[in-house]
């Protein structure tokens, strides 16, 4: 089955906007941040929210009363994540859609979680952690990262000709990976994977998303401690490995140790870093393997020329992460009045960057709404852009890059084994796609 894109609506460059003109919509008549993708392909945009890309900014209503900014231009989108002069500080946000239990004022970042971070603190995790996610240290993982593939296409095969593909090939690939990556006992993914699948529930009360994150920190907590008395070859020992003694990185409470590693880092933020790379690092890229095979078996024509020539997987991949836009949206306030576009946002605005519109421009994307993955789709926004683009931007490309081609070589009949419309959607979770994968390989 082929979904046909959406029918284009006219586009113009981008004009500037008369401030005093837009703000003279009264609250009740500003739009909210649509959210519901189920109604047409599963794949595209809110049709809504396509329908408010035509002006780049615009005044948007948040969840609790709240009149910020909505950024749908690809070129406005990219001036926002990369200006200083906006933060992304919690405390100073503001909610585009409800979240049950979320209290009225959000808290400050918890330690060591550098996405709710401005310079200088979020310059300091950065650039301790930079350098272990270099294009050069990811690619070296490939080899172990074909081995993940094989042993899970081995499993497959040997279970039979049907499968869940996101049990039994989109979760482990990614999992396996990070637990490697970060020195994490992939038997003990019992302890967290459910953890993680609250913290990302927007329909899990507040209370129930902040049980889990504690728990994923006493879980990561423990490893750290463990990594400080018996190192292994692996990040988080690396991270964790003792310095010469207290210094200013040291943390307190349960977590703290008498001084920090020779990184500079407290156990507690230690545990924090880890359980915040260790959530990415296996979410989102399960999400996108589900969900873009999910769209491949659903566009034969791009099926068969990945098929055809394994060495589209590179740019397939490229064209998956923009034309799905699996972690969306991003937000950030303004700490000044900055004009984007034409458009004068004013300080303390929460400003709501859509990823997936962004990706979807035509002024930056030609005909967005086609999957083609032949496209020189770089440039996408799925990773973020600016100092708070995704760190394991490169291990995610080097892990789809493999696991795509391998998959559709082992299985060259695989096929959806439900109707597409029967394939159950993360809809409200903030990483987007599929709940379950059910495909077959045997003969029909």
């Amino acid at each position: 089955m082929t979904y046909d894109p959406a029918t284009d609506s006219e586009t113009t460059d981008s004009e500037t906007i008369d401030s005093e003109t837009a703000d003279s919509e009264t609250t009740d008549e500003l739009p909210v941040l649509p959210t519901d993708r189920h109604t047409g392909c599963p794949f595209d945009p809110p049709a809504a929210l396509t329908a408010l890309s035509d002006r780049p900014v615009r005044r948007l209503r948040y969840a609790d009363g709240h009149v910020g900014r909505l950024v749908t231009g690809h070129a406005a989108a990219r001036a926002v994540l990369a200006d200083p002069r906006f933060s992304s500080r919690y405390e100073l946000l503001h909610l585009p859609m409800p979240m049950e239990g979320a209290p009225g004022e959000l808290p400050p970042a918890p330690v060591g979680d550098i996405l709710g971070l401005d310079a200088p603190e979020h310059t300091r995790y950065r650039r301790l952690l930079a350098g272990r996610f270099t294009v050069r240290r990811m690619r070296q993982l490939t080899g172990r990262i074909e081995r993940f593939t094989a042993d899970c296409l081995d499993a497959m095969e040997e279970a039979g000709t049907t499968a869940d593909l996101v049990e039994a090939f989109a979760r482990p690939v990614p999992t396996l990976v990070i637990c490697e990556l970060l020195g994490v006992p992939y038997a003990d993914r019992g302890r967290f994977l459910g953890l993680v699948e609250v913290i990302f529930d927007q329909a899990a009360d507040a209370g129930a998303r902040d049980e889990a994150y504690a728990g994923l920190l006493r879980y990561v907590g423990e490893l750290v401690l463990a990594k400080r008395a018996e190192p292994t070859d692996d990040l988080l020992s690396d991270l964790a490995a003792p310095g010469p003694g207290p210094g200013p990185g040291a943390g307190s409470g349960d977590l703290a140790a008498p001084g920090p590693a020779a990184s500079g880092l407290s156990d507690e933020e230690l545990a924090g870093i880890g359980g915040l790379l260790l959530a990415a690092g296996l979410d989102t890229t399960a999400n996108m393997l589900g969900l873009g095979v999910f769209a491949l078996l659903a566009d034969p024509v791009q099926l068969e020329a990945l098929r055809a020539d394994p060495d589209l997987a590179g740019p397939a991949s490229e064209e998956l992460l923009r034309y799905l836009s699996v972690a969306d949206p991003l937000l950030r306030s303004a700490l000044e009045d900055v004009e984007v576009e034409g458009e004068l946002i004013r300080a303390g605005e929460t400003v709501t960057v859509s990823v997936q519109a962004a990706n979807r421009d035509p002024r930056r994307f030609p005909d967005p709404d086609r999957l083609d993955i032949r496209r020189r789709a770089t440039g996408h926004l799925s990773f973020g852009h600016g100092p708070h683009q995704c760190l394991g931007q490169q291990l995610a490309r080097v892990e789809m890059t493999v696991a795509l081609p391998a998959l559709f070589a082992r299985f060259p009949a695989l096929r959806l084994a439900v109707p597409p419309g029967e394939v159950p959607l993360r809809e409200r979770s903030s990483i987007y796609g599929v709940v379950s994968l059910p495909v077959a390989w045997g003969e029909e």
